[in-house]
């Protein structure tokens, strides 16, 4: 079975069909006046303008048509030609007890499932996590669970920040503190140490350290580029010690991660693709796609109408709409982030061959990425209409700026993570929910509450906007927040788990109230969700349709009594199935967001 509204679409085209019109007219979403009807079909007034027909005259010609499918109870013509469909209680009752017992809780399947690689994450080694490295995660990692539960074939790599001048910075910063390593030795080829000479913490300290004092002392900057010339030419001390830097930061990474849940089925980073950049390198310029420029070697990457000389209005010459070259290797001899993202096309080509490669990247890149695709594209690699930059806004203060710590520093994600805890354990203790629940289990249901609370505040926005971070909101368990998504799931299993204590269980579905209805229909909606999520690739979609869900079953709970003893047999069996199946569809839309609900709170 499929969802009702593409049921009612299918009957719709063809009545349209029926009549000598095209199929499109047909389609159907649900309606925007729920107490005149279920679902809508606008086409009429399109079809008859294209076949110079009256719009209501074709429309109770439609009418008839569509009435004969099982599905509908009735179907009225309404305004200039607007068809308006109520489903039957009998198909209702069907579609929900399909939805209770379907492995993806009636949420479909892709019709033209794809091999996809999902390009999300991009923390640089030996830096901490910020505050807005949580929103490539999140979104990312939900992009990853949508795809898989919908039958794509996904693969996620987190593409670690782990070639560039940073770890020349790194390099000589420990060698400044510890001269006397073997990694400094020259003369030395290994074996190296196991055990790393530096920690997180070291790390953390050296970085902005370095940093800042290459920016004011030209010596020293010179020795860190030095140095990483070195390390990418492969000295072996260096290379051994980059090695420490990437197993250091990944172990501290995989922490950060793990309270998000956030997984990758790859760790690879720009440094396992430079075996591949100088025969690529070597390649381009052999077959004329890399030209040489003052001592640089591009590639030409504009198009037709870029790039063209005008005039200013100051009469000065310019660029009209101009594109620049992608930049393969540089004046001074080197490669940078253009020619590493394109030898991890080229390997992700050879060893995936993916139909698709997604990049979960903040949207201020948006122009790195147009040359990448451009480039993979001219030479041969990918077309570029199968990569994709899905661009993400910023998480900020109430400022409305990048959000900053109270001392006006960037806010650690483990720092993140830990305040998001104890907020959430503080809500927890306030709504007086955790009862006689243990400490360690209490422990675990505050983690539970922390990463709803991240995660679906981050998701609940367009992907393409900024959002006020306050924590406070996000953890209320009142309002539109992945806490109160919680308490939803938990109340339900709370309703079943007493039911089977009484020795009561669910059978056939039989609606009659109109919050059963309400019901129903809400949870009918979760195809649609989840096509549109994943056509728009926006999580978005999802987070409102499990909102939607849980407020429809606020109201039904309230308007429906379920185990009071007053109630029928009947219909408290009915409506426990109903239970049943929102709790099976709700637990499934969490899990494509990445939040777990516990048993009890």
């Amino acid at each position: 079975m499929t969802d009702l509204a593409t049921q009612l679409a299918a009957a719709c085209s063809a009545a349209f069909v029926a009549e000598g019109l095209e199929a499109r007219w047909g389609a159907v979403k649900q309606s925007d006046r729920p107490e005149l009807a279920d679902f809508q079909c606008n086409g009429c007034m399109g079809a008859a303008k294209q076949a110079g027909m009256n719009p209501r005259e074709l429309a109770a010609k439609i009418a008839p048509r569509i009435a004969a499918h099982d599905a509908v109870d009735r179907v009225d013509v309404a305004g200039p030609g607007f068809l308006n469909i109520t489903v039957g209680a009998e198909a209702l009752a069907k579609q929900a007890g399909f939805i209770a017992n379907d492995p993806r809780a009636g949420g479909g399947a892709a019709p033209d499932p794809e091999n996809v690689i999902v390009d999300f994450g991009g923390p640089n080694v030996a830096k901490p996590m910020h505050v807005g490295h949580i929103r490539s995660a999140v979104i990312g990692d939900t992009l990853v669970r949508l795809l898989r539960f919908l039958g794509d074939k996904v693969t996620g790599d987190v593409h670690l920040g782990d070639w560039g001048l940073q770890m020349g910075l790194l390099i000589i910063a420990v060698m400044d503190e510890q001269p006397d390593l073997i990694y400094f030795d020259a003369g030395q080829s290994g074996p190296y140490p196991s055990d790393p000479p530096v920690t997180m913490d070291d790390l953390s300290r050296l970085y902005p350290m370095a940093s800042a004092r290459s920016k004011d002392n030209a010596a020293y900057a010179k020795r860190a580029q030095d140095a990483v010339a070195e390390m990418q030419a492969g000295r072996p001390g260096y290379r051994a010690l980059l090695q420490h830097f990437i197993d250091v930061s990944v172990t501290a990474l995989k922490v950060d991660y793990g309270f998000l849940d956030v997984a990758f089925d790859l760790w690879k980073g720009e440094s396992d693709v430079d075996p591949l950049i100088a025969p690529m390198i070597e390649a381009l310029k052999s077959d004329g796609y890399a030209t040489e420029d003052d001592g640089a070697w591009i590639i030409d990457i504009a198009r037709d109408g870029e790039n063209v000389e005008a005039v200013g209005k100051d009469g000065q010459p310019r660029l009209k709409n101009p594109m620049p070259p992608f930049m393969l290797v540089n004046s001074r001899g080197a490669t940078g982030y253009h020619a590493t993202d394109l030898a991890t096309i080229k390997d992700r080509m050879e060893t995936i061959d993916p139909d698709r490669i997604l990049y979960v990247v903040d949207q201020r890149q948006a122009l790195h990425f147009e040359q990448v695709f451009r480039a993979a594209d001219k030479v041969g690699y990918i077309s570029q209409d199968r990569l994709e930059h899905l661009g993400f806004g910023t998480v900020n203060g109430t400022d409305g700026k990048p959000f900053k710590t109270r001392e006006g520093g960037t806010l650690r994600l483990s720092d993140l993570n830990a305040m998001a805890l104890e907020e959430a354990t503080k809500r927890i203790g306030e709504a007086g929910l955790s009862g006689d629940i243990d400490a360690v289990e209490k422990a675990r249901i505050g983690e539970l509450v922390a990463r709803a609370a991240l995660r679906f505040a981050d998701l609940q926005n367009q992907r393409t906007t900024n959002y006020v971070f306050d924590l406070e909101r996000f953890t209320s368990f009142e309002g539109k927040t992945g806490p109160y998504l919680l308490y939803a799931a938990v109340r339900i299993k709370a309703i079943l788990r007493r039911a089977a204590e009484e020795g009561k269980s669910a059978g056939e579905i039989a609606i009659d109230a109109p919050e059963e209805r309400k019901l129903v229909l809400a949870l009918d909606g979760f195809a649609l969700a989840l096509r549109l999520a994943r056509e728009k690739r926006m999580p978005h979609y999802v987070c409102e349709h499990v909102y939607t869900l849980a407020q429809a079953f606020s109201a039904f709970y309230s308007a429906c009594p379920i185990l009071k003893e007053d109630v029928p047999a009947a219909t408290r069996a009915s409506r426990l199935g109903l239970c049943q199946a929102v709790l099976h569809q709700l637990e499934a839309g969490l899990g494509i967001l990445g939040i777990t609900a516990p048993e009890r709170m």
